[in-house]
């Protein structure tokens, strides 16, 4: 079970890292409007006071949040722009030598750089 739910975390990863990101952020601008502008969220926004009141809690969460999305979407795209940059060589000494950090890279990303590595292998004629 938890195969077909990290499958599908890693087949989504960019769209889940986005999420969390816009999500982090909403929550924690709704934190800090509660601890420094306490009417805008209350005139504007309508939260109660029962919701103010956890405003650092929620800056703490929103935070945290943020950050792991923000994490998630750097790791991505630095490891996206590895790959494409790795894929593009021609030089199969080249290719060799970084096949390992390649391998280890790819697994943790969608299905379609393991397809688009296989094609690169078999194009070099690499195990």
């Amino acid at each position: 079970m938890s195969g077909k739910i990290s499958h599908f975390l890693r087949e989504f990863k960019l769209f889940f890292s986005i999420l969390l990101t816009i999500i982090g952020l909403i929550i924690f601008f709704i934190a800090v409007t509660g601890i420094w502008f306490k009417d805008i969220p209350k005139n504007i926004l309508g939260f109660s006071d029962d919701v103010l009141n956890w405003s650092l809690y929620l800056l703490i969460i929103g935070f945290i949040v943020l950050i792991t999305g923000v994490w998630y979407l750097y790791v991505y795209i630095k490891d996206r722009k590895f790959i494409n940059k790795e894929l593009e060589t021609n030089k199969r000494s080249e290719f060799v030598k970084k096949h390992a950090e390649l391998k280890n890279t790819v697994k943790h990303m969608p299905s379609k750089y393991h397809k688009m590595l296989k094609e690169k292998e078999k194009e070099l004629k690499i195990r």
